[in-house]
């Protein structure tokens, strides 16, 4: 079944008449967009990250590293998301100011001639993802969504290429993703998101966490196996932590719920 995947989307970039230029953040679907788009165009591919307070800085050196290791022509640079108001009021569609910056960007970075593709697939039309109505703005196309391959296909692909690391990396929005919809986003709290989640993978190896900012204070989520791991110290000692980061603000745990920090009405 990959191989039938790999087999179109191949056949899809080299029907592409313009060269690309691929906006890649670090998680499993860019990357592996990435690396095939690469594999395939050689040097018609050119790989664009964007560094930002709300990238984390895993994904940063994974692309650093993906990028020495397969010969990418790499391109990093500011999409300047936290210089527009708009999008550091944090309101329902954040996702349409982040991507009209990012892709404004990229047009700006690269001639006119190159195509820009994302690693946008099939499950995340059936989210609430404005981002994408910034994609259709700027002519920016889907290779995943074109050639009909989903998240699930994608990790296929991943692991079919021996690309295993890739393959098993969770789910990982970016970290502005955190911040309760209306609240102010800043580059302070997201490092202090950043620098407990990192603190709770390595102390703890869960299997999904998320240190959400919201209104009421932080919440701390882990999928529900680790969560009941935990005892009542453990719970302090984290409690404890996570409020010298964030102020004292008030700190609780719960079970992982997808989007949880959104409100959308």
């Amino acid at each position: 079944m990959s191989d039938t995947k790999l087999d179109a989307l191949q056949s899809y970039l080299l029907g592409l008449e313009n060269d690309v230029a691929i906006a890649v953040s670090g998680g499993v679907d860019s990357m592996t967009l990435a690396v095939i788009a690469h594999r395939t165009l050689n040097d018609r591919t050119t790989i664009i990250h964007a560094v930002s307070p709300a990238v984390p800085p895993q994904a940063t050196e994974r692309v650093n590293r993906y990028a020495a290791r397969e010969g990418w022509r790499l391109t990093r640079l500011d999409a300047g998301e936290f210089n527009d108001e708009r999008y550091r009021a944090n309101p329902v569609d954040r996702c349409f100011f982040c991507k009209t910056n990012l892709y404004g960007a990229m047009a700006r970075q690269i001639s006119a001639s190159k195509t820009l593709l994302s690693g946008t697939n099939l499950d995340d039309l059936g989210d609430y993802r404005p981002g994408l109505q910034a994609a259709v703005e700027h002519g920016v196309r889907h290779p995943f969504v074109e050639t009909g391959i989903d998240k699930t296909g994608i990790r296929e692909l991943a692991r079919s290429l021996d690309l295993q690391d890739l393959a098993e990396l969770p789910a990982a929005p970016c970290l502005s993703s955190r911040i309760e919809t209306g609240m102010t986003i800043d580059p302070d709290t997201l490092q202090a998101v950043n620098r407990i989640e990192t603190l709770l993978k390595q102390e703890l190896n869960p299997d999904t966490v998320r240190c959400r900012v919201r209104h009421s204070g932080v919440c701390i989520e882990l999928d529900a196996t680790t969560l009941e791991r935990l005892v009542p110290a453990q719970r302090q000692h984290w409690q404890d932590r996570v409020a010298d980061l964030f102020n004292g603000k008030p700190v609780d745990f719960e079970t992982y719920r997808r989007g949880s920090a959104f409100v959308h009405e």
